[in-house]
């Protein structure tokens, strides 16, 4: 039986952060918790240029967080503590002086979405469909709404969050702004993302640190806008609505 794991690998100044957690990749609060951890001792290690966050398998990039947790969530207390698992991944990124690379291979969806956007260089497969499905079982995208907004936009992040249960495709989002390009497969892409980090390595690390600082302007503020938005998604998470909506995702 697979074993869900995050690891981190440092090769030639290069940081290979991948999680897993089968069969989707939907995270549970641990893993989300070591992968922050991760991310924050790549940006502190000096032997470290760049950083590529990816997942394990073939199929699906982040189905978002767990279900089985979200399902169990009893009190506002344990909403916002499973709601920050993901703010926090996403202000480590933010915060880390290293660039961060993050290759998409299949469907990601909420959360998953949320560190697509959080990364500085993202690529996909022609499989790596995006959704936000989180207001169809009564709560919203409330963590990773900036993230997603500040990468493709206002009106675009409205049009997911609407249409909850729409996937859309790679070269939506490549229009949009989430992916850089998109690859036929897998091979393809790693491929493309080995020759992008060959060239960042290269380069000065001190002006691409001063370089993700400009690009992160104005986001100082979201280490407590991400956890006060962690704090809406658990109070609805309790609603009678959504405890509603969650029963059929309850396995028997």
């Amino acid at each position: 039986m697979e074993k869900s794991f995050v690891k981190q690998v440092v090769f030639e100044g290069v940081s290979t952060i991948t999680f897993y957690n089968p069969p989707h990749n939907a995270l549970p609060s641990h893993l989300l918790k070591k992968l922050e951890e991760e991310i924050v001792i790549a940006g502190n290690n000096d032997a470290v240029q760049v950083v590529i966050l990816e997942s394990g398998g073939d199929r699906t990039f982040c189905a978002g967080a767990s279900f089985i947790e979200l399902i169990n969530i009893e009190t506002e207390a344990e909403g916002l503590q499973f709601f920050s698992g993901f703010a926090k991944v996403i202000n480590a990124m933010r915060n880390c002086p290293k660039f961060i690379v993050c290759p998409v291979q299949g469907k990601t969806v909420g959360g998953g979405v949320g560190i697509a956007a959080a990364a500085d260089y993202c690529l996909a497969t022609q499989f790596a469909s995006i959704k936000l499905s989180e207001l169809s079982i009564g709560i919203g995208p409330f963590v990773i709404e900036p993230a997603v907004s500040r990468k493709i936009g206002g009106t675009a992040m409205a049009e997911m969050t609407i249409n909850a249960e729409q996937f859309y495709d790679p070269q939506w989002a490549k229009q949009k702004g989430l992916y850089a390009d998109v690859f036929e497969s897998k091979a393809t892409l790693h491929e493309a993302v080995n020759n992008l980090v060959k060239k960042l390595k290269t380069y000065h690390p001190e002006a691409m640190q001063a370089m993700k600082s400009v690009m992160w302007k104005d986001t100082a503020h979201w280490d407590d806008l991400l956890i006060e938005r962690a704090k809406i998604s658990g109070r609805l998470v309790l609603s009678p609505f959504t405890k509603r909506v969650l029963q059929k995702y309850k396995t028997t």
